[in-house]
């Protein structure tokens, strides 16, 4: 059987020291259900078509070219091989630009991920960059022409090899300020807190990606296999966001403590507070002098 094929090959470059290497797809969608378009009356498929926005006659391929629009309406034509010659040339280099600390990696840039695996010779090399990037605890920002267009390229060890995530630019990541402008300053504290900890402590795990599925695709192909057998199928019901002032019996329910008056077990620092409010509502009270240790007789 053939191994996967490369969609990109070259050489990754650190200092002085170079080594080819080969770059293979890590995710893809090639096995997600897919849909056709069809003509309701006739149950047949529809063919896009390209026509033009002013005539409405239809544009064959060879007369389509691309266009920026400068103003409204008014277009600049790109020709292809002007479009060509205005990419960087590519020279097949992953160069490393620098070696940062995997606690600095912003995961909101990541695009793609790659497998980069050495190509045929240059292994040593290869495996000298692997180990020595996992024993100082970093990952490797590089650049290249990949896909007709320039990359930013992360690289980290995976496995027995590389991972190489494409990165956005930083003019296509969008700021968070907007979608967060109208966040709310509440502070939540006192048993709600205790209860969201707890609840939290419960439901720890370590990440292992088989564990999770595609609800999307089994809901899909089920409805298929329905309409197939001419079922149909029961419609689910969404769920309903928590009100405020049911929040504290959510969370009591999530808990397993709902009609209780047991609260989850507190921490030292909130025994030590509510110690705290106890001695100053009875100032009268002392506490108890410390035992008097025993006195060895000889």
């Amino acid at each position: 059987m053939a191994g996967p094929r490369a969609n990109w090959k070259g050489y990754i470059k650190f200092g002085e020291v170079s080594c080819p290497v080969a770059l293979y797809t890590a995710a893809s969608s090639s096995e997600r259900i897919a849909f056709n378009t069809l003509n309701r009356k006739t149950g047949n498929r529809v063919r896009r078509e390209f026509v033009d926005s002013e005539t409405g006659d239809p544009v064959e391929r060879e007369a389509q070219v691309k266009g920026y629009e400068v103003e409204n309406g008014q277009y600049i034509v790109l020709e292809p091989e002007e479009v060509a010659a205005a990419v960087p040339e590519s020279n097949k280099t992953l160069k490393i630009e620098a070696f940062i600390p995997c606690s600095q990696i912003d995961t909101t840039y990541f695009d793609k991920p790659y497998y980069l695996a050495p190509d045929k010779m240059g292994a040593d090399a290869f495996l000298l960059l692997r180990d020595g990037m996992k024993k100082e605890g970093v990952a490797a920002i590089a650049q290249t022409v990949l896909f007709r267009r320039m990359r930013t390229v992360l690289i980290r060890p995976y496995g027995k090899g590389l991972i190489a995530s494409t990165l956005n630019f930083d003019y296509e990541v969008r700021s968070s300020d907007k979608a967060f402008e109208e966040m709310p300053d509440l502070k939540i504290e006192g048993e709600m807190l205790e209860l969201a900890e707890h609840i939290i402590g419960t439901k720890k795990g370590s990440f292992n990606a088989s564990t999770f599925h595609d609800r999307y695709e089994a809901a899909v192909a089920e409805l298929v296999k329905a309409k197939i057998e001419g079922r149909t199928l029961p419609k689910k019901k969404a769920p309903i966001a928590s009100k405020p002032t049911d929040l504290l019996q959510a969370l009591r329910e999530s808990a397993g403590i709902a009609g209780k008056e047991a609260k989850p077990k507190r921490t030292a620092a909130n025994a030590n507070r509510s110690a705290g409010r106890q001695k100053a509502a009875n100032p009268a009270a002392k506490s108890k002098p410390a035992a008097t240790p025993a006195r060895r007789v000889s």
